[in-house]
């Protein structure tokens, strides 16, 4: 995989944190934004069938005056069985063409699945079988992805609340295995692997010490809860001590990647609040300044969208 641009630290975009990407002052340098949220899908057959969310594009049309917008998907399904939408790629293509991000990415697992012949969104992402039918189905599904949004394409280790049985590889040989045979990068989502290894009990630095960390192009982390005895990745908190160990070890090893992003669901930024959002994005800004030993550091000037 080819170098990312050093982006830097991001924030993922949710309504209620909008106030605070108005603000940076300092503490971030991207964006990051689930596009599928700005839109309303009609399905195929309407035409328009995208109708995006004019107030929302305007103020992200602001907001990249000052800072790069990376979109992260949600509704690609890349690896649906049946499935594989390539107007949902048309539309990717017409952000591109508004925002021109460097890069894009989405989930490696699926949510539409079939029913009789029909398409039924299941409304969460599921795990793919660690196999080698399931890279060759998404090998061609990423071609098609880079020939419609020309930029590297990345696809995110999904978290897994129940395994497949009878797998032919191991989790890290098989996300080696993706990126080598199918051209793509690695989004490395360090919450999805500690949810991962604390429900399944497994030593979640070992995992990352078995992947390709060349091809990490960016990296994400999150807080979560326990219910019900099962660790959830629900954004819902603040960045774990475990998830920072693993970001202190796992970021000086990845030589490509682009961008760090903290994610955080907005219905509990007030719960986290807003001071300990920013302490945390100003940690991470730390951590990835110290890793860049060769770049200038400069200080983000504050931007604020017009009125």
């Amino acid at each position: 995989m080819l170098p990312l641009p050093k982006l830097g630290v991001g924030l993922a975009f949710q309504t209620p944190l909008r106030g605070l990407i108005e603000r940076p002052a300092g503490a971030f340098d991207m964006v990051e934004v689930v596009p599928d949220i700005l839109w309303t899908d009609l399905g195929p057959g309407h035409e328009p069938r995208y109708l995006d969310d004019i107030e929302h594009l305007a103020w992200l049309d602001g907001i990249a005056r000052g800072m790069p917008v990376i979109p992260h998907g949600i509704g690609l399904s890349i690896g649906s069985a049946a499935h594989f939408d390539p107007q949902h790629l048309q539309q990717l293509r017409r952000w591109h063409q508004r925002l021109r991000f460097p890069w894009y990415s989405d989930h490696l697992a699926f949510h539409v699945a079939d029913h009789r012949g029909e398409a039924v969104n299941v409304g969460i992402t599921l795990p793919l079988p660690r196999d080698l039918a399931t890279i060759d189905l998404i090998r061609p599904r990423v071609r098609q992805v880079q020939a419609a949004v020309p930029v590297p394409f990345l696809l995110e280790n999904n978290v897994w609340y129940f395994d497949i049985p009878e797998a032919e590889m191991d989790e890290a040989t098989f996300l080696n295995a993706l990126c080598e045979r199918c051209g793509c990068g690695l989004l490395l989502d360090l919450h999805n692997v500690h949810t991962n290894a604390v429900n399944h009990g497994f030593d979640a630095r070992g995992f990352i010490d078995e992947l390709d960390l060349t091809n990490v192009g960016e990296i994400h982390v999150a807080g979560g809860m326990m219910l019900d005895g099962v660790y959830l990745d629900a954004h819902s908190d603040a960045v774990p001590d475990e998830v920072w160990a693993l970001l202190e070890h796992t970021l000086p090893r990845c030589p490509n990647v682009g961008a760090v992003v903290f994610e955080l669901f907005g219905s509990w930024f007030d719960v986290v609040g807003e001071a300990r959002v920013r302490a945390d994005l100003r940690r991470m800004k730390r951590l990835w300044q110290s890793c860049q030993p060769h770049r200038a550091i400069r200080a983000e000037p504050d931007f604020k969208v017009a009125a």
